[in-house]
């Protein structure tokens, strides 16, 4: 499809990526706008290199990459080029705009929607923003000054943006996890795992968790002995190594990327993850008790505070990264044996989940589209 549509084809920009917790959501507004306005012609702006290259075109939406990156915390040095790569991505943006002509643009976050954003408030076109984390990360809170409504996926941020533009929304999930026939049963079946087992779903992010790949990995032998299985997503870093680990266990399914997490939900009876906003959102949608390991190097440390609003109400446990070695596995262990407790979780964590932020925004950024 050519980027230059008529005149009167509504025509919206959707930006971000970097992370499944940012690509995931967009690609579920798009799809809540095609619902809503099947004529609107939808094009996605990414980072070159990043996930969203992948999973935006499998999603059945065109997509258009920029040279950009993100400020690198752990080494420095590597910010040299990014004065640059920010340069650069705004003449490619300039272009695209230029090309598609957009009515409205809607940025989920991730360093790849600043320049597209910015551009946008630059040219006076309408711009859109969603804070999917408990501490909303610095591209949203400079851009929301000139946008026209944050969409927000927690109460209380008012901190960070303006109040009179804020939509308490949730974070949108994707339909196929909300939406599922599976049973434990027939989604253990999925897996080639046993019906009858206690079910432990591990899920990294989707680049992957280095603290609690290792902690797995290491009791691997625990888990077969106490007739415990396993759905393991252990993201792409040494996927291969933690595969050929878990290769002669039974027990064990272990893969990169589970491309079908509606069964993994459905399958497991606990859950061990990290706690960006998507992960955290995805969990209370399917009501399983979490233990929760916060990514420390995450921006502002938004990570915690994602988790600790759910442990404050006994909604999830959590462990440090920093003493995942010793007290992530007893914690999981713990928390299985412990019914009650678990049940308690599971009762609490619902009241935090948001079903259809999808339809709500789309139908927000339609209406104002529109008026």
């Amino acid at each position: 499809m050519s980027l230059k549509q008529k005149h009167n084809t509504l025509r919206i920009i959707i930006a971000g990526g970097g992370t499944g917790g940012h690509i995931f959501p967009a690609i579920a507004v798009a799809q809540a706008i095609k619902a809503l306005a099947p004529d609107a012609v939808i094009l996605f702006v990414g980072a070159l290199g990043k996930m969203e290259m992948e999973k935006v075109p499998q999603a059945g939406f065109e997509i258009q990459g920029i040279t950009i990156a993100g400020f690198n915390r752990s080494q420095l040095f590597k910010n040299i080029a990014l004065p640059w790569k920010l340069l650069k991505s705004f003449f490619q943006v300039s272009s695209i705009f230029k090309s598609f002509k957009p009515n409205a643009v809607f940025g989920v976050g991730g360093y790849s929607s600043f320049p597209v954003l910015k551009y946008a408030q630059t040219k006076n076109i309408p711009t859109y923003i969603h804070e999917s984390n408990a501490f909303a990360g610095k591209a949203n809170a400079w851009l929301s000054k000139n946008a026209i409504k944050i969409f927000t996926g927690t109460l209380g941020m008012e901190s960070f943006f303006p109040a009179a533009k804020i939509l308490v929304t949730g974070n949108p999930i994707r339909k196929n996890i909300i939406n599922h026939t599976y049973t434990k049963q027939t989604a253990l079946q999925v897996f080639n795992l046993e019906a009858t087992k206690k079910t432990i779903l591990i899920i990294g992010g989707s680049l992957g968790a280095s603290s609690i790949n290792k902690a797995i990995q290491a009791n691997l032998v625990s888990f077969f002995e106490k007739d415990i299985q396993l759905i393991w997503q252990t993201g792409k870093p040494n996927a291969e190594v933690y595969a050929h680990s878990a290769h002669s266990y039974e027990n064990v399914f272990v893969h990169s990327f589970i491309d079908n997490m509606s069964a993994a939900y459905a399958a497991a009876d606990i859950v061990i993850s990290r706690s960006g906003a998507m992960a955290v959102s995805e969990i209370c949608i399917t009501g399983k008790p979490a233990v929760f390991v916060p990514y420390p190097l995450a921006a502002e440390d938004h990570q915690t505070y994602n988790a600790m609003t759910l442990v404050n109400n006994n909604a999830a446990a959590i462990v440090k990264d920093i003493e995942v070695d010793k007290d992530l596995i007893p914690s999981v262990l713990q928390l299985l044996e412990n019914e009650q407790q678990m049940q308690a979780m599971q009762n609490n964590i619902k009241a935090f989940a948001f079903s259809n932020a999808d339809e709500i925004i789309a139908k927000e950024i339609l209406k104002q589209i529109n008026e």
